[in-house]
């Protein structure tokens, strides 16, 4: 004799609680999502009430908030590095960098850009050295570390508020030692 498996039919409160999981996460590959059980009104028949814990699904947590994405780096306008190549505009400020370490460098990088912003400067030169120079006292040493870190620092998120592009500087600024750097308008300037 075999026995029969018994099968119990979902209540019409469990098979709403059902579908409201199942809505809530990604079918597996080939699945389809059940459908949405209709509303059925409430008979007057005996049926035991669903526990308190079921009743309540969890509220699906929303998605983290997207940080707004940077706006992509500017070149330098064509009109003003050819203003500034023929002389007939000058750079706001200058820093020279070279013959600095990496991180007084960097800090020194970032305090002057923010001094120029606030200083209402639009365009300066930041000068790194062309890294030729330096001396090679072990098989690992580098040349011009702050000629390729320097852009690197620029594309930073901590520095984008603060530049909208920079480019190689012409030949009369330091040519590849150097970099035009456009500022965004600082708050306080007018």
């Amino acid at each position: 004799m075999t026995k029969r498996r018994r099968t119990r039919q979902l209540s019409p409160e469990e098979r709403r609680l059902w579908s409201h999981v199942a809505r809530n996460v990604r079918p597996m590959k080939g699945k389809v999502l059940p459908p949405e059980p209709e509303h059925e009104p409430e008979t007057g028949t005996a049926t035991a009430p669903a526990p308190q814990v079921l009743a309540t699904a969890p509220a699906p947590l929303p998605p983290p908030p997207k940080k707004p994405s940077l706006p992509p780096l500017a070149p330098v306008e064509r009109k003003t590095l050819q203003a500034l190549r023929r002389g007939r505009k000058d750079v706001d400020s200058v820093i020279d960098l070279h013959g600095m370490r990496q991180e007084e460098a960097h800090f020194a990088l970032i305090g002057f850009l923010h001094r120029a912003q606030n200083t209402g400067h639009s365009l300066v030169l930041v000068i790194t050295g062309k890294g030729g120079s330096a001396v090679n006292n072990g098989l690992f040493d580098e040349r011009g570390v702050l000629r390729r870190m320097v852009p690197h620092w620029l594309r930073l998120p901590d520095l984008r508020s603060l530049v909208i592009g920079f480019e190689e500087a012409s030949p009369q600024h330091g040519g590849s030692g150097a970099l035009y750097v456009r500022l965004r308008r600082g708050r306080g300037a007018g």
